[in-house]
């Protein structure tokens, strides 16, 4: 049998000190409380519902993946739809979510995604695992190939470009700020092949953001984002610019991640002093904080949210 669930008014307790990577989405979040309660029927259910929208599936599963009996749910969901392609794309992402918290070896997380990836060939949720094992836990070589079979699968993959965008931020740190740092390119090149709905339009802002954080935590730049002036320069105030302009006419506004695109875009106008265009955007994002990158490098990530977002909106 598998364990039993939390008592309730502790969970709630925890959730409401902690961000919820669910975002706005008010299914997934009813899906989520039946699954930490053992009722994996419901994720059954949206899962059938959400189909073959990557985005929308990559971010879902990972979400209720992370929930702490995930695993053991999905066994039990598999005892019983032993063909469930679904069951085991979430045991697998329950794996991975395992293996990144030191509860479970990453060789052996990876053999399940790989195991996923053979039963459903099609989608790219299983290598979206592998992807996040690897820019956590693995090799070069590996982050590559890995990424490759995501995009030929679906190409736009905006959960999977924000994991190479951190993984390639990190690297050459110790050689200090380069304007012409590979993180850059890879971000405007995606950002130029992707459709031009599409938020991989604001990937250049992702990478500024991700370089701060592996240049700050190395003491290249100040530990406070608003100090330093890796958000001002020429190069940076044109990227922010075409950012917030594109957001002002996208009309796409129901990509289950574009509140992490949000966050993003309105950290970047707080550093850079443009006040007025990140009240509009805290307008939109709401309570809707992400720990990225409002936690970069070391800060408290809630309370540099509610203090940037209060001094935008005049409410301090």
């Amino acid at each position: 049998m598998p364990p039993p669930p939390p008592p309730l008014g502790r969970a709630r307790r925890r959730a409401a000190q902690a961000y919820d990577e669910a975002l706005d989405d008010a299914e997934l979040v009813a899906a989520r409380a039946a699954l930490a309660q053992g009722r994996w029927q419901s994720t059954r259910s949206l899962l059938v519902r959400t189909g073959d929208d990557w985005d929308r599936r990559g971010h879902r599963i990972t979400v209720l993946a992370k929930e702490p009996y995930c695993a053991a749910w999905a066994r039990e969901w598999l005892l019983a739809e032993p063909d469930s392609g679904d069951a085991t794309v979430l045991l697998a992402m329950a794996q991975v979510r395992r293996a990144l918290r030191g509860k479970e070896k990453p060789a052996r997380a990876g053999e399940v995604c790989r195991e996923a990836a053979e039963q459903l060939t099609h989608d790219p949720t299983p290598w979206l695992g592998l992807l996040m094992l690897e820019c956590s836990l693995g090799a070069d070589g590996d982050v590559v190939r890995i990424f490759e079979q995501v995009r030929t699968r679906y190409a736009d993959h905006h959960h999977a470009h924000h994991l190479v965008v951190g993984w390639l931020a990190e690297r050459r740190v110790e050689a200090g700020p380069d304007p012409l740092h590979e993180v850059y390119d890879f971000a405007n090149w995606a950002a130029e092949q992707a459709p031009a709905d599409s938020p991989l339009a604001i990937l250049p802002v992702i990478a500024h953001a991700e370089r701060y954080r592996s240049l700050a935590a190395a003491g290249h730049e100040p530990a406070d984002p608003a100090a330093s002036g890796h958000w001002v320069g020429r190069r940076a105030r044109q990227v922010m610019k075409a950012a917030f302009d594109w957001w002002l006419e996208w009309e796409h506004e129901d990509h289950p991640r574009r509140l992490v695109d949000l966050n993003f875009l309105a950290h970047a106008k707080v550093c850079e002093g443009r006040g007025a265009e990140a009240a509009a955007l805290f307008h939109r994002i709401g309570d809707h904080a992400t720990p990225a990158p409002w936690s970069y490098p070391d800060r408290d990530g809630l309370t540099a949210f509610r203090t940037a977002r209060a001094a935008a909106l005049g409410t301090a």
